[in-house]
């Protein structure tokens, strides 16, 4: 009898084991110099990607083998079964995300009163426009990629713009949109039917064609149609977030190298103007405090119900702004009020920081392992999932480009701001991180809370469109 027993395949799996190991490998490689750029916290994200390629095709290969009662099979299954194919579970993705974002807030707080002041219009426009130019974009590339269908193109607008609040969306969408076609498939034109067909026949259920099917479809063909188009939506999200991600990181650290201005230069007259704009502004002289549980905690879960909140809004259906956007108001609103009696949201910012910088690298890793199979195996295993891949960088390098153009030389507004402003209106958390990062402040953060709803408002409006058009 062994008295020690250790095994090495289950614990790689293990998705503690994986988080800690990615983050350690990737800020080492976050560290290393290509010429004045480094990745810093950014690299948890590329490590994460790789390991969770293989990964994830090594458990794929234990669970497909099937069940030898080993610990190892246990884990693999537990990717599949219960986290619905992701290497990391959802909760710890979500409790990472309202570690980042909440600190963040509370770390912007302090001057969204001016900014808003100052910003607050133009914050709008770039909100809708940058959503707007993703979806033209996005929509305009299937003139060029023949046999686009609106479930992918949906899903991949969602995954360039990096919006998981819009992938709900287009998932909610998709699903009622496919039931309408299926259910009314024999008032179909002859080459939307042709469509419906090839939609059908992306499982491995069913191998029709308009030939055998010309006037309807049975129950279990329409099932068969809704399961496939909602699946399409995943696929163009999954595959094009992570490259979404890449493109807004490379922007926050590339675009004053490429447009020539000096960052420090803006940060200084971003610190002027702020207090020439709050010089008539009354501020509310808060006491600060090290550090309140009691306080942070009400801030997460005030944000976390926000976020829950299902608002109706016509033909939109239901709209909610999700943990990001529900945390990240709470902590802006409650950072900015200070405290409420007993409890204080105005806290030592060095404390913050180290939350905001340790909520972000267990995102960082957890979106790299979970969208790593996805990402990698669709660049090297078929030109199509190259070509969705390469459009979600192409999109948000577009969307972002024009969002920044506009910013700065119509609206000229600084890039502390601009920089956050970007990362909300393309709804994405990993860029505000790199921007806090590259700027070395954390007032990027009040640019993204205020552009961040009217992206998503523009996000869930173009991409429910998305199904209103043809698709060539």
């Amino acid at each position: 009898m062994s008295f020690i027993q250790f095994d090495f395949w289950s614990l790689l799996l293990n998705p503690f084991i994986l988080m800690f190991v990615t983050i350690a490998l990737g800020l080492l490689f976050g560290k290393i110099k290509f010429g004045k750029f480094s990745f810093g916290a950014s690299g948890a994200l590329f490590v994460g990607l790789v390991i969770g390629w293989a990964v994830y095709k090594y458990a794929d290969q234990v669970y497909k083998a099937g069940d030898d009662g080993s610990a190892v099979y246990k884990v693999a299954t537990n990717i599949f079964v219960n986290n619905n194919g992701n290497v990391v579970s959802d909760y710890f993705f979500s409790a990472s995300l309202v570690f980042f974002i909440s600190a963040l807030g509370l770390l912007a707080a302090k001057d969204l009163g001016v900014v808003i002041k100052k910003y607050g219009a133009k914050f709008v426009v770039l909100g809708i426009l940058i959503t707007f130019v993703g979806a033209g974009v996005t929509y305009g590339a299937t003139f060029i990629v023949k046999g686009s269908n609106a479930y992918a193109v949906a899903g991949i607008y969602t995954g360039a713009l990096t919006s998981s609040p819009g992938l709900g969306a287009a998932l909610e969408s998709s699903e009622s949109h496919a039931n309408e076609v299926a259910t009314d498939y024999s008032n179909l034109k002859e080459s939307e039917k042709v469509a419906a067909i090839k939609m059908i026949n992306l499982g491995d259920k069913y191998k029709l064609s308009t030939k055998n099917v010309p006037a309807k479809i049975t129950k279990d063909q329409q099932n068969e149609y809704v399961k496939n188009a909602v699946a399409q939506v995943g696929m163009g999200h999954a595959v094009s977030y992570p490259f979404g991600v890449i493109v807004v990181i490379l922007a926050m650290n590339f675009f004053n190298m490429v447009f020539k201005f000096d960052v420090a230069e803006e940060k200084r007259q971003y610190y002027i103007e702020m207090e020439k704009a709050s010089q008539n502004l009354k501020v509310r002289q808060v006491k600060q405090v090290p550090f309140n549980i009691m306080g942070y905690s009400i801030v997460c879960v005030a944000g976390y119900l926000l976020g829950s909140i299902n608002i109706y809004m016509g033909p939109l259906g239901y709209v909610n702004l999700g943990a990001t956007g529900g945390v990240l108001i709470a902590s802006l609103l409650l950072g900015y009020i200070g405290d409420i009696g007993p409890l204080h949201f105005r806290m030592d910012p060095k404390i913050l920081s180290e939350i905001r910088e340790l909520g972000l690298v267990f995102f960082l890793a957890i979106v790299g392992l979970n969208y790593g199979y996805g990402a990698i195996n669709a660049c090297i295993s078929s030109v199509s999932g190259l070509i969705v891949a390469v459009l979600g960088f192409v999109i948000g390098a577009i969307a972002i480009l024009v969002g920044f153009i506009v910013g700065r030389y119509v609206f000229k507004i600084n890039w502390v701001m601009l920089s956050g402003a970007l990362c909300g209106g393309m709804t994405s958390t990993p860029g505000l991180g790199a921007a806090t990062e590259a700027l070395g402040c954390d007032e990027p953060g009040a640019g993204y809370g205020a552009t961040y709803p009217f992206a998503l408002f523009g996000m869930i409006l173009f991409t429910i469109l998305t199904f209103k058009l043809p698709m060539v």
